[in-house]
């Protein structure tokens, strides 16, 4: 099987080598590549641009870095701005100094996670497990997969005789954010409340519930965090790990939540 390295030419024309570790060819063929492909495929890789990142990253001028590769800054400035095209030579030279493999320069590009929830496309769930809903919610992070947080917007209705509060618990931590009306939030054996502005952070491995204390409905940001809180020892400063995942909660499933959270738009989560 042939192995394929690049190379330029003394003409600056850049070539592909193509060599056999059987030595099935007694001799390296050169093929030559016009420099507009050269060209268009270092545009592609985006090359100058990972270069430049690279120096920035580490704080480092177009001087020093040549001093580190022996080419010179103004060369260095072309390479980056996709005016000259590199040889392996070069790049190879650029990589030892951010301790890089040549490899870097050709893999694709990492995709950065980033993505728009509309307000249009959001589902209303329910609050479940009742017949008469205390409360609405709608996934803020139902587009992205395995995601590490969960964020809600949910708006809870005023009380009223024969609705009670449904308490639940999940792994991990639970921010909440009150953004209009009040709320009493019950945690434990503890009850809290809250009012517009204020927010709480809290363990939710331990039962809570929440119940509008207004007239009108109550508005809130909530972010579930599927993790184990850090609880401090009582032999000590060091800190131990609770999961406090319910038993009815299937050990591999990390699902944080209200009480159901839609995976999409399309569809739910079961409830628990």
């Amino acid at each position: 099987m042939s192995k394929q390295t690049a190379t330029t030419s003394p003409s600056g024309i850049a070539e592909i080598v193509l060599s056999s570790p059987e030595d099935a060819l007694p001799d390296h063929q050169n093929l030559q590549v016009d420099g507009e492909a050269a060209e268009a495929f270092i545009s592609e890789k985006r090359i100058g641009e990972r270069i430049k990142y690279l120096r920035l990253k580490k704080s480092m001028g177009l001087v020093e870095l040549g001093h580190h590769t022996g080419l010179s800054a103004s060369f260095l400035s072309q390479l980056e701005t996709g005016r000259v095209v590199p040889t392996l030579r070069n790049l190879a030279r650029i990589a030892l100094v951010f301790s890089k493999d040549l490899s870097y320069f050709f893999d694709p590009e990492p995709q950065t996670l980033f993505r728009v929830h509309r307000e249009k496309d959001r589902i209303r769930q329910p609050q479940s497990g009742v017949d008469d809903p205390g409360y609405f919610f709608e996934s803020l992070g139902y587009m992205v997969p395995d995601r590490q947080l969960d964020p809600y917007f949910a708006e809870f209705l005023p009380a009223k005789r024969g609705r009670g509060a449904r308490a639940h618990q999940h792994t991990g931590c639970e921010f909440l954010y009150v953004m209009t009306g009040a709320l009493d939030i019950q945690h434990g054996e503890s009850k809290y409340h809250i009012e517009t502005g204020d927010a709480v952070y809290f363990d939710a491995s331990t039962t809570h519930s929440y119940v509008c204390s207004g007239e009108t409905s109550a508005t809130a940001v909530i972010v579930t965090l599927q993790q184990p809180v850090a609880t401090q020892s009582s032999r000590g400063n060091s800190a131990s790990f609770t999961s406090g995942r319910p038993r009815h909660m299937a050990s591999t499933a990390l699902r944080p939540r209200i009480d159901a959270v839609p995976t999409r738009k399309t569809g739910s989560r079961t409830s628990h």
